[in-house]
């Protein structure tokens, strides 16, 4: 058995973040386990190659929920990233923090160290942006922000001049003074190529001789003696390998795995754990309960002029941006498909936005099952305009279904469940047609292909939701962050209630989801847990 101070699981956006800061000082050393492989692949480097990564088995955890009732009965897909840098790895590179309030409700819920004011001087130090240094956003870090402005294409400018003629202000940064309005998205990306954390971090962390990453490495159980956390059991190869904590283990497995761990380690709800023959070390109701997430829509036009259908889909169209990738590192492969967005409120009443806006200059009119990727558009010139909720008050779980550790545990997403996410998703979507008809959108719009025209009334633009809607892959708080035990998973330090040695450091330790996309702020608790850990073991 070897012994490290400090075993990482799990190398996605807070593992590759942790790894990086324990062993910068070359004080320590670091394990990190990965249970995919290597993140050199062309489709996962390349911005827009994230449709070919959407079901690959070979970087992507491929998870389904259980059927839904609040989605029509749907059995939602959940990719999740299954290589170096997880799902930083596959995702869709929009770089967006939340809102101050969010930050901000997390402190005055018992937080401490986790207000906005106190949380900023990570997501400074982290970024390296192109747009340059400010009050709020950070130059010379090792993580690479794309402004897209001069990017994106001309149906970009025709959604903002809408969304304006729909009362909605021009934003220059979502993560500046405001986050309300319309905007063109920043991304995690840099010379064309995505800037997932193992390219910002993980790969800096792995030229150091105090470093380890072993991949291909499934983590299956934490090793205790007592209450304190001591190792971990892992497979790789067809062996079962352990590997010894000399100071603290840290699971960053994110808001599946990080659970499944652990109640796999026998830290989770008693009955579950009894029921399955697991020993309980250490009972704890909140292990993979209070899921939450953002679930979201696209409303699908045909339109006037070219969209990137024209350009991605014929296969001289294909042939020439594939040059011009290779060649300039730019076009249409080196962008995320949701050019600009914006966040809205439903009722003006509302303090803050609760909703998320996105533009898609391109459609994919297709089964849910995925028969064809982004890379092979629709024939006609179409275009998208989705949305998302940023802070839904449905609850579901993550819980496992055996004692086996390669079963894909049980994911109850429990989408639309109350009536005040179904109340502000029906708000949303008639805005989103308000949009598509204010006269710099709808000159270029020859007809509305989904949910199409037919579907006006109350009850059916309900039911449409449901049937179409589905995760925008955002899942968060099933390892929740509180002062009371009793309600939590972590201490605000996010060491595990209970027991020593042990903490869980990524999204799944968010007391509630921020206002937006989810990959920076991930990245920002990789910091921050990192420098928790620093400072705890002097």
């Amino acid at each position: 058995m070897q012994t490290y101070d400090f075993i990482v699981v799990g190398s996605g956006s807070a593992g590759s973040v942790v790894a990086e800061r324990l062993s910068a000082s070359g004080r320590f050393s670091v394990l990190v386990l990965e249970a995919g492989g290597t993140d050199r692949r062309f489709f996962v480097q390349m911005p827009l190659g994230y449709g070919k990564t959407f079901f690959d088995p070979a970087v992507n955890w491929n998870y389904k929920t259980e059927p839904d009732p609040g989605l029509a009965g749907n059995a939602d897909h959940w990719p999740r990233g299954k290589l170096l840098g997880g799902s930083s790895s596959i995702n869709a590179m929009v770089w967006i923090r939340g809102q101050r309030e969010d930050f901000d409700n997390w402190a005055a819920a018992g937080n401490p160290g986790w207000s906005y004011d106190e949380v900023l001087p990570a997501f400074k130090a982290i970024e390296d942006n192109e747009a340059g240094a400010d009050e709020w956003r950070g130059q010379g870090g090792p993580l690479h922000v794309t402004r897209c402005d001069e990017l994106v294409h001309p149906l970009g400018k025709r959604y903002l001049a809408a969304a304006q003629q729909a009362g909605l202000p021009l934003n220059p940064d979502f993560n500046g003074a405001s986050q309300e309005g319309v905007g063109i998205y920043q991304i995690s990306t840099r010379n064309g190529r995505r800037m997932s954390a193992a390219r910002a971090f993980l790969r800096l962390a792995m030229k150091r001789a105090n470093v380890r990453v072993e991949t291909n490495a499934l983590a299956t159980k934490i090793l205790f003696e007592g209450t304190r956390a001591i190792g971990v059991e892992y497979e790789q190869n067809g062996r079962t390998q352990t590997a010894r904590a000399g100071h603290e283990i840290i699971v960053s497995g994110g808001s599946v795995n990080s659970p499944q761990l652990l109640q796999l380690s026998g830290v989770g709800p008693t009955g579950l754990l009894q029921g399955l023959g697991i020993p309980v070390v250490h009972a704890n109701a909140n292990v993979g309960a209070n899921l939450q997430d953002h679930v979201g829509i696209n409303y699908t036009y045909k339109g006037r002029t070219a969209t990137l259908n024209q350009t991605l889909r014929p296969w001289w169209g294909k042939l020439l941006v594939g040059m011009q990738y290779l060649l300039l590192r730019s076009g249409p492969l080196s962008l995320s498909m949701n050019n600009a967005g914006g966040f809205f409120r439903t009722d003006p009443a509302m303090t803050r936005p609760n909703m998320q806006l996105y533009f898609q200059a391109f459609s994919t009119v297709i089964p849910k099952s995925g028969e064809r990727p982004i890379l092979t558009p629709d024939p006609w010139p179409g275009f998208s305009i989705g949305l998302s909720n940023c802070r839904p008050s449905s609850r579901g779980e993550i819980m496992i279904r055996s004692s086996n550790p390669r079963d894909y545990p049980k994911i109850v997403a429990n989408a639309y469940s109350t009536e005040s996410d179904v109340a502000e998703m029906l708000a949303a979507v008639k805005f989103v047609r308000k949009i598509a008809s204010m006269p710099a959108m709808a000159e270029n719009i020859v007809e509305e292909i989904l949910p199409g025209p037919s579907i006006t009334s109350d009850e059916d633009l309900i039911q449409d939701f449901r049937k179409r809607s589905g995760t925008v892959y955002h899942p968060v708080s099933t390892c929740r962050m509180g002062p009371d035990a009793s309600r939590a998973v972590v201490d605000p330090r996010l060491r595990v209630h209970g027991l020593t040695g042990l903490r869980v450091i990524d999204a799944s330790i968010f007391p509630d989801n921020i206002s937006g996309n989810t990959n920076a702020a991930s990245i920002m608790t990789g910091w921050k847990g990192a420098q928790m850990v620093l400072e705890d073991n002097g």
